[in-house]
């Protein structure tokens, strides 16, 4: 059958409808998770290598999160593993996802994030929580002032002082750090962080990858009391989410037990180490245990490419996030460098 090689008449185009996940950044928060049974070390350098793949597929920010005395993270130091990672990656934002606060002195992290801005300029964020990240007694152990919560405004103020353009008055400065004039964000999982962010006109960033109660109000009443600042001239929203993506729905719902393990470890204050996935949960839990693992979980991205892709957009019509930030604990290091290419598969096509 012959076939000709020109056409007298032009196929009527077909509009391409845009998703809307295509101007939406993608990032990644991380816990620094220890498989059960390995060392340290291997897990560091495993959050080292995924961030890398992270950096070669175009996520815009690898943010660590700060806990203490818990078996199964090792994210502790911060702003050391901020350091390791910059080092060690091209383009990548790489920051704080939180510094709690209450558990270092303002100085000390205006020093730290200004050296860290001062070798890796322009890739560097420094979040901000005011939760001690830890139990109390750890608590107590970090900082002896309980009441430094309270004090979380005016800390930030005076962050935003030190790292700001020498005023002339200021008798403490810090060096590294002035005029270095590093992104801040607050983070929170209630509506206080999300009140104080919007006082100030700076980025804010809700929690929901542990904690979704108070998705909509916190979202709502950060875009309505709004104040624009030097900073920021709009609202901007980041959304923390948990991820298990894989190759099907069914796949991604036997991986997902790592996670809920992990969480049913928390509740009942047992070591946090990633365990590998089983067939079913049942007999592992009982039904309050479930009940509360799935709330802590509600807002678990799940599934295979099709699935995620439908969720992350409804998310973002419904919402209207500016960014999602994305908590990924698979316990196979080539699954979890996978889930990554999938997302941004999602997010191209």
């Amino acid at each position: 059958m012959a076939t000709s090689s020109t056409s007298t008449s032009a196929a009527p185009s077909q509009a391409v409808t845009k998703s809307p996940l295509a101007d939406v950044p993608f990032s990644l928060l991380e816990l620094a998770p220890v498989r059960q049974g390995a060392s340290i070390g291997d897990t560091l350098r495993a959050s080292l290598q995924y961030a890398k793949v992270a950096d070669e597929l175009g996520f815009n920010r690898f943010w660590f999160a700060e806990h203490h005395n818990m078996p199964g993270i090792a994210s502790a130091a911060t702003s050391v593993l901020i350091g390791y990672i910059a080092e060690n990656t091209k383009r990548i934002r790489v920051g704080a996802g939180g510094i709690m606060l209450p558990n270092h002195a303002p100085l000390v992290v205006a020093e730290q994030f200004g050296t860290l801005e001062s070798l890796y300029p322009g890739r560097i964020d420094l979040g901000l929580g005011r939760a001690p990240g830890s139990d109390q007694i750890t608590s107590r152990a970090l900082n002896r002032d309980m009441s430094r919560a309270e004090q979380f405004p005016a800390e930030v103020s005076e962050l935003q002082t030190l790292l700001g353009d020498y005023n002339g008055r200021h008798p403490v400065r810090a060096i590294p750090g002035e005029g270095t004039h590093v992104p801040i964000w607050l983070l929170g999982s209630s509506l206080f962080s999300a009140q104080l962010a919007a006082q100030r006109g700076l980025p804010y960033v809700f929690a929901g990858h542990f904690a979704p109660r108070f998705l909509y109000d916190a979202i709502e009443i950060y875009r309505r009391d709004f104040k624009p600042s030097k900073v920021l001239d709009k609202p901007y929203v980041m959304l923390g989410l948990p991820l298990i993506a894989a190759e099907t729905d069914a796949e991604a719902e036997y991986l997902s037990t790592t996670s809920k393990q992990r969480v049913l470890a928390l509740i009942r204050g047992e070591p946090l180490w990633l365990k590998p996935p089983v067939d079913s949960m049942d007999g592992l839990w009982s039904e309050q245990e479930k009940t509360y693992v799935d709330n802590f979980l509600g807002l678990s991205v799940t599934g295979g490419t099709t699935s995620i892709k439908h969720r992350l957009e409804m998310i973002v019509k419904e919402l209207g996030v500016d960014e999602f930030i994305f908590t990924n604990d698979l316990y196979d290091q080539d699954k979890r460098e996978r889930a990554l290419q999938i997302l941004m598969e999602i997010k191209g096509s």
